[in-house]
């Protein structure tokens, strides 16, 4: 009997082991493309990228805990590592969740603006950063011509055009987004935050080339932000609007979804679609 229960045991570890492999085997197999899915955590910003070498990118974390779900969808169960996130700016939708993600990961580098802002939910996310630091967590301040790779994927930080590393906030804090381009061989990625009319004139006449075949477009879709001449500067095929069911900010507005319908751009949304996964093999992108 003690025999059987023996073979039964080493029977059912090999038949997990063999799921396992599997399972490898397929995950490897979906590895070959850069993936970069945006998140529908409500009304807020989160976008996960994976590269074909498996490095792990979280950019913003939405307003809650929903990202936390959506990592584990995306993340072996026993992986806690990212080797990058992006805060885009310390406001509640899209801090919040980074919140819960950095108690429960560990973060190889993490990249901000540095601004000071006084608000409970930032003196938590300065918390988390010192014990991300005590970890080994390298903490990068944003400024414009910053470049960092992963693998084969370009990230450059275009935006704000110069460090604002403890600086107070006199207004809101979406004045200081993170604005990153993310490029993978032939094919770019442009993430916005919530960057107004003002930043993006500034990006424009700062001669940078925004020219990009995925658009995140900035601040759920606000009537202030996605400009004529900024649309025109970056010229997508595809625009994503984060933005949550049912909110009573009026996002996506009229005005941002009239100016990418006359431009032809095809205009997908999570509080419409749910998840957005759009892949690249680096001469074109496409979608999941």
């Amino acid at each position: 009997m003690r025999n059987r229960k023996i073979i039964l045991a080493i029977a059912g570890f090999l038949f997990v082991l063999n799921i396992f492999c599997w399972h490898e085997v397929f995950a490897i197999a979906d590895n070959q493309d850069l993936k970069v899915e945006f998140f529908d955590v409500g009304q807020g910003d989160s976008a996960f990228v994976r590269t074909p070498e498996n490095h792990q990118i979280l950019i913003d974390g939405g307003p809650g805990s929903a990202v936390l779900s959506k990592l584990a969808e995306n993340m072996p169960f026993w992986d806690r590592t990212l080797d990058l996130v992006i805060l885009s700016h310390p406001e509640s939708d899209h801090m919040q969740g980074l919140l819960e993600v950095l108690k429960r990961y560990k973060a190889d580098y993490i990249l901000w603006t540095g601004v000071k802002k006084t608000a409970p939910e930032y003196d938590a996310w300065l918390s988390v950063l010192e014990k991300q630091k005590k970890m080994g967590a390298q903490i990068i301040i944003a400024s414009a011509n910053q470049k960092i790779t992963a693998g084969n994927l370009e990230i450059d930080t275009l935006y704000p055009l110069k460090s604002l590393e403890g600086q107070e906030l006199k207004a809101s804090a979406n004045y200081t987004c993170v604005v990153s381009k993310l490029i993978y061989g032939n094919t770019d990625f442009l993430f916005t935050g919530d960057i107004s009319f003002d930043a993006e004139k500034e990006l424009v006449g700062n001669g940078t080339s925004l020219v990009s075949d995925v658009l995140k477009i900035a601040h759920h879709g606000s009537k202030y932000s996605t400009s004529e001449g900024f649309l025109g500067a970056v010229s997508p095929e595809i625009a994503v609007i984060s933005v949550g069911k049912d909110n009573t900010y009026g996002h996506p507005t009229p005005e941002v979804l009239s100016r990418l319908d006359n431009m032809g751009v095809q205009t997908l949304r999570t509080d419409q679609n749910g998840d957005i996964t759009i892949l690249s093999n680096g001469n074109k992108i496409y979608l999941k």
